[in-house]
């Protein structure tokens, strides 16, 4: 101002001038009034150049006050959709437009989702989704530049209507990219009624809103991953001290999916333990209570998503196994209500020992740093169930020398009543009867140790004493075929061990008594079980029993034992007697389950 008021102030000291020079007929007067009308000239430019700055200014003074009450709402919303939605209604009322939309970029299925809108139209939020190029709107997003129109929009041939949202009563609009540090995030868009010619004010004041709601979003979706990764971490930390503190494998499995569902937000986690004699996966531990899941079969390794997971140990993701066709079972998992599964295999020295599913009740894309934290909740599995082992095998290790001492005073014991009561001619049967005996007793501990089991397989025990009886104690003169019949039983160590020492003295007594008179016959074992009950039975087609035969009377020591062994340890019954629709001698061992 103070530079207008000097010119102005020449200039009216060079009229004065040029009035004096015409009042004495100057010649140079037409100079003087050139270079007058030339700055008077300057003047006028120099007072337009500054009314317009001052009109950007008050304009940036307007922008900026606008993004300030931008960056206000968006910065108190709590949530996503809250600030999406107070933006749009910001966005009309700072603009003067009658409408705004808020799409954001779904970048895996590279679509457009209308995220937010003013108040009249919120109840379409998620409902409208453009492919990148499709409606104006989408070539917005693919080509990343504004576009505007004045009048008529609804006729540009990139125009796509949705009469839900009443886009034909709209005349204007004005879309914007909106962009994160080069990446595509969305698009907003504000309309109006009427034709309206979009001033660089307010283009420049979306673009404005655009760069603020970018930020927004993208500072959200970096402080959700932050957040998610923090979750994940807890949530490994949680099942890695949980699963250190138990000793049962059952327990610590079922422990590990309950805390990994619930932490990890799934809707059914399973853990499928490989079977390596079968070939085949099965549920170990789950805390899913749907039936129809609940009865999945066992699934071959190879098959299906968990047996490829099995037989490459390499983790797998689908999307949505309703649709997937190398899921097995889409009705079961639809009854389910699960829609995503990733499959992680845990692996022990390089090798599978169990698959781990994690299911969500709606469509989920596992991202990478998901499956990492999968996989190694995993191995946290592993490790709990490799130091389980451990300390079950310490355990059994300390158990098989109780049962061992156990067992030798059962041999003592049986070896002082042969002294006491036995009527054997020379050492050598005594001794034999004591080996067998021993071996029968160590048939057992052999299987408990092969197949790693609390219980003994009474069929692989009867298999085991067969060999024994054909080995040793049938005579080379004697031709007796004996073979295994019925369905297997499963017994506890300590009763197995008493069955197998009554099955050895039956099968003794059947060959030494039942054929004194015949050189061939045959002996059968048949073992059965119902609902209440282990049956097993020792046949033989020689000589029958004498008539009013009685075990309690009898002075057989093999048969002593045998009633003893019943009644006292298996708390049992045992029957000898001759066989009702065969030949030969029939004796029953029954126990209770």
């Amino acid at each position: 101002m103070r530079n207008r008021n000097i010119h102005t102030g020449s200039l009216w000291q060079t009229r004065r001038l040029i009035s004096a020079m015409r009042r004495n007929d100057d010649p140079d007067v037409s100079l003087l009034q050139q270079e007058l009308e030339r700055r008077d000239r300057q003047l006028r430019e120099a007072a337009v150049l500054i009314e317009r700055l001052q009109g950007e200014v008050q304009e940036t003074r307007a922008e900026t006050d606008a993004l300030r009450r931008v960056g206000e709402a968006t910065g108190s919303a709590f949530d996503h959709e809250q600030m999406l939605n107070v933006t749009a209604d910001v966005a009309v009322k700072l603009t003067g437009t009658d409408s705004c939309q808020i799409y954001l970029f779904d970048d895996e299925n590279e679509e457009l989702i209308l995220s937010a809108t003013d108040s009249e139209a919120r109840d379409m939020a998620g409902k409208i989704h453009l492919k990148l190029g499709e409606g104006i709107t989408g070539w917005v997003a693919r080509e990343r530049k504004p576009v505007a129109f004045a009048k008529e929009a609804y006729k540009d041939h990139r125009f796509k209507y949705f009469p839900d949202l009443k886009e034909g009563e709209f005349e204007s609009m004005l879309s914007v990219p909106l962009l994160s540090q080069g990446t595509l995030l969305g698009v907003i868009n504000v309309r109006t009624h009427r034709p309206h010619e979009y001033t660089r004010h307010q283009t420049r004041l979306l673009s404005g809103i655009a760069n603020q709601v970018a930020g927004a979003i993208d500072h959200l979706q970096r402080y959700r991953k932050m957040e998610t990764r923090a979750v994940q971490y807890t949530a490994l930390s949680e099942v890695s001290q949980a699963m250190t503190a138990n000793l049962y494998l059952e327990d610590i499995l079922q422990l590990f999916v309950s805390m990994t569902a619930s932490a990890m937000g799934y809707r059914i986690c399973t853990v499928m333990l490989v079977d390596k004699a079968k070939g085949e996966l099965v549920i170990k531990a789950t805390q899913a209570d749907n039936k129809e899941y609940l009865k999945k079969p066992n699934l071959k390794i190879g098959e299906s998503v968990s047996g490829k997971v099995a037989q490459t140990g390499q983790p797998m993701a689908l999307r949505d196994v309703l649709k997937a066709p190398e899921y097995r079972f889409p009705d079961i998992a639809q009854k389910a209500g699960v829609r995503s599964l990733a499959s992680i295999p845990l692996l022990a020295q390089g090798e599978v020992i169990a698959v781990l599913n994690c299911y969500t009740a709606a469509i989920h894309d596992f991202t990478p740093d998901e499956l990492v934290v999968l996989q190694a909740l995993g191995n946290q599995a592993v490790l709990a169930i490799q130091h389980t082992k451990l300390m079950v095998k310490s355990a059994v290790i300390q158990e098989m020398h109780h049962r061992i001492k156990n067992n030798l005073q059962q041999i003592v014991s049986l070896i002082r009543l042969e002294m006491r009561y036995s009527k054997y001619t020379t050492v050598e049967d005594a001794l034999n009867d004591t080996l067998n005996r021993i071996l029968a007793i160590s048939s057992v501990h052999e299987l408990l140790l092969r197949d790693n089991l609390d219980e003994v397989s009474v069929k692989k025990v009867a298999e085991s004493l067969v060999h024994a009886t054909q080995q040793s104690i049938i005579p080379f003169n004697l031709s007796i075929k004996i073979s295994i019949e019925g369905e297997d039983i499963s017994l506890p160590f300590e009763k197995a061990t008493s069955m197998a020492l009554a099955l050895n003295e039956l099968l003794q007594n059947a060959v030494e008594h039942g054929f004194k008179t015949l050189a061939a016959g045959r002996i059968r074992i048949q073992l059965n079980a119902d609902e209440n009950h282990y049956r097993v039975a020792v046949l033989n087609d020689g000589d029958r029993l004498p008539e009013g035969f009685n075990i309690r009377q009898s002075n057989s020591l093999g048969l002593s034992i045998v009633d003893t062994l019943v009644r006292s340890d298996l708390h049992g019954s045992f029957v000898l007697e001759n066989a009702k629709f065969d030949p030969g001698i029939i004796a029953i061992v029954t126990c209770p389950r």
